[in-house]
Formats: structure tokens, sequence, C-alpha cells
């Protein structure tokens, strides 16, 4: 193929076949030269979907690549590609040179790979067995040129399926610093947690933490709105009188974060299931309407105040993994 953005055609030898002994062989030598130069690799996981997974994992890229790593964000997502939307890089194309593939990059230090980019129409439904999917992780992880990363984030789908099957052992060679699994407080998401940590503690990859995602209801109290129910059930809007009130009889009100539960967090959340299972807990973050505003419109959250909320939340579990077990400069090959 010339150079030149990619043609989005599918590639034909991500198929259903099962590729021979020596064919596989020589697949994971190249993935390890094209690993070489990751220094780490971390993936996102999570035990269902809509719990904020690819949410996560674009905050990660944004905040690690502000600290001036180099950074990519691989979207293995094959059937359910978010990542382009929530990296603003929409409509982009593959380019590929005499090096392989180049990721689409948001910035010169953050790199992006998705099925998203190949598909002519982003509203058409990739309907794949799991030979056909496995073979574009390969693909991916073989024909991607990175260059010289400092991270690799890998947005897996939910679940523990042919997808988290092959990227652990195509990437095992190289050295996986471990997994972060995202979830919601709720039993209903918490029971499909203890099953991802199951799975990577059968594979071999280690819990690098868990993070409790939609932690309670927060936003500014100003930026509620305020509704009179009537008898009948109809809503009628009082914002204006109620915010009037407020700035002449209490004004510092207005100054204050109103938080509250969305889900049930009685059975203890993500903290006590950590504590049941052994993995670390790497902290809360609330459900926060601007962090929403913030992927829909694929930025960073940590560019402006606006997502008063979350920003210092994520900031913190970030702080944490880069300091506490992904020291800069070293690998986990090395040990540490």
């Amino acid at each position: 193929m010339e150079n030149g953005a990619y043609n989005h055609e599918i590639p034909e030898n991500a198929n259903e076949h099962c590729p021979g002994p020596q064919s596989e062989s020589a697949d994971l030598v190249a993935i390890v030269e094209r690993m070489a130069t990751v220094k780490h690799k971390i993936l996102v996981l999570s035990g269902k979907g809509g719990v904020g997974k690819s949410t996560f994992s674009a905050q990660l890229a944004f905040a690690l690549a502000a600290l001036d790593f180099q950074v990519g964000l691989l979207d293995i997502d094959i059937c359910g590609p978010s990542i382009p939307k929530m990296l603003g890089l929409e409509g982009q194309d593959i380019h590929q040179s005499n090096l392989g593939w180049s990721p689409v990059y948001v910035e010169s230090n953050l790199g992006v790979m998705s099925i998203g980019f190949m598909l002519p129409n982003p509203d058409e439904a990739v309907i794949w067995r799991g030979p056909r999917k496995n073979g574009l992780i390969k693909q991916f992880l073989k024909d991607v040129y990175w260059g010289e990363l400092d991270f690799l984030v890998v947005d897996a789908p939910p679940g523990t399926s042919d997808e988290h099957i092959s990227i652990v052992q195509f990437l095992q060679a190289t050295g996986i610093d471990g997994a972060i699994i995202v979830t919601t407080p709720q039993q209903v998401s918490l029971i499909d947690v203890r099953k991802e940590v199951s799975f990577c503690k059968k594979v071999g990859v280690q819990v690098l933490g868990v993070v409790e995602n939609m932690s309670g209801l927060c936003q500014p109290l100003s930026d509620f709105r305020f509704m009179q129910m009537t008898e009948t059930g109809e809503h009628s809007d009082v914002t204006s009188w109620v915010l009037q009130c407020l700035r002449e009889k209490a004004p510092e009100v207005l100054n204050l974060v109103a938080c509250t539960d969305v889900f049930d967090s009685s059975g203890g959340g993500a903290a006590k299931m950590c504590e049941e299972t052994g993995v670390p807990f790497l902290g809360k973050v609330p459900l926060d309407p601007q962090l929403c505003k913030a992927a829909e419109e694929g930025r960073s959250c940590f560019a402006d105040n606006r997502c008063r909320a979350s920003a210092p939340a994520l900031k913190g579990i970030i702080e944490k993994l880069v300091a506490n077990k992904i020291a800069p400069g070293t690998s986990a090959a090395s040990g540490a």
C-alpha cells in the first residue's frame, strides 16, 4: 500500500481462519519487536458496559500526556469504539508509511488507534466472530508504529471475552504492568467486577486498582435546575426564583457543591469489594455532568475549571498510579 490515508477497508488478514503455528509465532515476534519501545502497558477493564470505562481511559490518556509523557491509547472495543469521539477525533483517517500504520494524534505526545477510524459509516455495526476480532487486535499490535512511548493505555470492551484473552496472550511476553478496573458502586456492577478480578488473577495480570466511578452525583448548586411538581405530576421550572432567593438571602450557598447518591452503595461499594478480594482501591470519581460534557466534546476535563467535582478526583487517582506503581523511566520487565 502506498503512503497516505488508509482506505478504510477492514484488513483481509483479520479473518476468521486460524493461523498456523509458524505464522502465530512470527506474529508474536513482530509484536514483541513493536512493543520494545513501549515502557508501560496498562489495560482498562470493566465487568459491565456503561460504567464510564472509556471515559476514564480517555481522561487517563489526557492526564498522562499533560504530564509530558509520550502516550498511546489503543481502543480494542471492536463492536463499540467510542474512543475517537471522546478524544475529539471523529472522521479522522489512519495513515500508513513504510514504518506501519500511524496513530491519529490529538497532540504530538498523544496518539490514538481504533477501528472507529476504519469504518466508512460510523453507524455501521461490526458483526464479527471472535477470530476476526482477534486478528485485528493482533494487527493493531504488530503493525501500528507508536515510536517511543512511556504509556500504552488499552481500552478493552466490558466483560471477559475473546478480546481480553487475545490482548493478554499477545502482550504477555512484552510485559503488562497491570489492569485498572472501573465500576459503579452498586452490587449489580460489583458482581461482575469480581469476575474481572478473577480473570486477571487466572491470566497473571496484576490488578493495579479499582476505580469507583459515578460515586454520587456532584455539581455546583448553581448548576442545578429546580422544579416544582403539581398535583397532576407536571413540572414547573422555578430555577430563576430559587437562585434569586439564594443570591439575596444566602449568596455563600451558591459556592457549594451539592452531592447525592445515584446508585445504592449500602453494601460498601468498591472499597469493601477491594478489601474482600485483596486488590487496591484507587478512589472514587463522582458523576459530574461537566465530565460527561467533556467526553461528548472530546476534550480533557483538566484543561479548565469546568469539571470542578470530577477533575480533582481523577487527578488524585492518576497521580497515585504514576507515583506509587509506575515510576517514570522504569518498565514492568525490569521489575518496577
